[in-house]
């Protein structure tokens, strides 16, 4: 493996993996922690804090080393191309309605089996800001191959196998929720609210990142009247009465950025700054390879 993928991780990355680590530890050495930092739904009243302390909390080795070496590796990807600052805010966001979807979705399961696991289990884990990092790939590099896979079709991927694996997993309770929680709100924050600093706008309007577009396309016909919903709920009202307001319409034309040309300018310079990252990485190893060299 090349000495270039251990290098280039950004600050606040690092700093996040801290706090993972970190609470791992912390975990191991006060187990009694566990019902105030991670999210028992029975217990979340009058413990509110666990809506945002559980999404940094790992109960398992092999969940922090997932957790940290993802943060990473995304945080490389997406947070030169979205800034710290939006970087940042998108990981507090999603966590934050990731867990009041576990906790609400929790209680509902609750009355409706009366399955008193569904309230004393503890939900904690950074898998679901992962999972939304898929989606932020999906949006910006949607034709990049992951093990040759398009990256537009991993989060889709991941929720089926993962989803399937459930019914053979004793305690997929505990994760499953989180991850596709994860993948949805970090749509809906990415399709409807991220403000984008080169056009002043929010969200992204592009048919390539419609609900739809993470299903096959036969389904699409089905689930295009569904995901309208989402556009009256978050913003039919106001881009029908102040469209300015929200960059979708203006008088019934789209407004500049509004539209799928955006959706490219903004996944070619996402291609192009995936270009520049491979180069900076391959100039490193052939330097430290020439070091080497001249060592000998």
């Amino acid at each position: 493996m090349s000495s270039s993928f251990y290098t280039g991780f950004t600050r606040l990355c690092k700093g996040l993996s801290v706090i993972l680590i970190g609470g791992y530890v912390l975990l191991q050495i006060f187990p009694s922690i566990l019902p105030y930092v991670a999210l028992i739904p029975s217990r979340t009243i009058p413990f509110a804090w666990n809506l945002i302390t559980a999404g940094y909390i790992e109960q398992s080795i092999l969940g922090v080393a997932i957790s940290t070496v993802g943060l990473l590796s995304f945080g490389k990807l997406l947070e030169p191309l979205w800034g710290s600052k939006e970087f940042l805010k998108f990981i507090i966001v999603v966590n934050l309605l990731t867990s009041i979807c576990v906790f609400v979705t929790a209680i509902a399961l609750y009355y409706i089996t009366r399955e008193e696991s569904y309230l004393y289990t503890p939900f904690s884990g950074f898998h679901g800001i992962l999972s939304g990092f898929l989606v932020g790939i999906k949006q910006i590099l949607p034709d990049q191959e992951i093990l040759k896979i398009k990256a537009k079709w991993i989060p889709t991927l991941v929720g089926l196998i993962s989803v399937a694996t459930s019914f053979f997993t004793p305690n997929s309770v505990s994760y499953l929720p989180t991850l596709l929680f994860g993948m949805y709100m970090s749509w809906i924050y990415l399709r409807y609210f991220q403000r984008r600093v080169e056009t002043s706008l929010k969200g992204d309007p592009s048919d390539d990142f419609s609900f739809s577009s993470f299903f096959p396309e036969f389904l699409r016909p089905i689930l295009d009247p569904i995901a309208s919903l989402f556009h009256l709920i978050f913003c039919g009202r106001r881009s029908n009465s102040s469209g300015e307001s929200r960059g979708y319409e203006l008088d019934g034309s789209p407004l500049p950025g509004s539209d799928s040309i955006e959706a490219n300018r903004r996944r070619e310079r996402g291609a192009r700054a995936l270009e520049q990252r491979l180069a900076a990485e391959k100039a490193s190893a052939v330097e430290n390879s020439d070091g080497a060299t001249e060592s000998v």
